[in-house]
């Protein structure tokens, strides 16, 4: 009975052991995706901000980026009328009424929706540069940090971007609305940004060496 006790004893600790090395096997296999991971990073920023930037050329995208524009004290310059005033010509996405779409016109909507679309079509590109001038990429996720910071800003500056008081009891902080819930996703575009520029920068220096 000893005996088969100690071999019992034995099979159990080479089971435990087989199972920790698997295991540990698979923590290696995952570490060993670091690179991989890098790039599909990097790849899916180029591929958000290039179907982002191509979208403000569209009237509805435009149109919907107005209460986030017209509140920003960063941007609301760029208007022509004052915030409140928008509230009157919004329309679903897919609507068209003439004359919001007139009031959007004379109110500068379009022109500065097509100027945000170059911008980040043209932060796409310096990204998508990293295997070419990893300097350049670096510069290029350095502005999508700080086009993230600006749009995160405006969970503070547009009311939308709060389930509003109509009656149901969850509304205001921190009930986000759809235009909110959008906003915050930038929490991800701000970390991956960071990410991106330290790789692209390192790569740099490793190069100019």
């Amino acid at each position: 009975m000893p005996t088969e006790s100690v071999y019992s004893a034995t099979y159990i600790t080479e089971s435990l052991q087989s199972s920790v090395s698997g295991i540990r096997r698979l923590y290696i296999k995952a570490a060993s995706l670091d690179r991989f991971g890098m790039g599909m990073l990097r790849l899916g920023l180029v591929i958000v901000l290039v179907w982002i930037g191509g979208l403000k050329f569209a009237s509805y995208e435009a149109d919907g980026v107005v209460p986030l524009v017209a509140n920003s004290p960063f941007m609301s310059f760029l208007y022509h009328h004052p915030a409140p005033e928008y509230r009157q010509h919004m329309n679903k996405e897919g609507q068209v009424v003439p004359a919001d779409r007139q009031w959007n016109e004379s109110n500068g909507t379009y022109p500065v929706s097509y100027g945000l679309g170059v911008s980040i079509v043209s932060l796409r590109i310096m990204i998508a540069l990293y295997p070419i001038w990893p300097q350049v990429s670096a510069v290029g996720s350095f502005l999508l940090i700080l086009m993230a910071l600006i749009t995160l800003s405006f969970l503070v500056t547009t009311p939308e971007a709060w389930v509003p008081g109509l009656g149901d009891p969850h509304h205001g902080f921190p009930y986000l609305s759809g235009t909110g819930r959008l906003i915050v996703k930038d929490c991800i575009m701000l970390g991956a940004a960071i990410v991106t520029m330290a790789d692209a920068a390192e790569a740099y220096l490793r190069r100019s060496a």
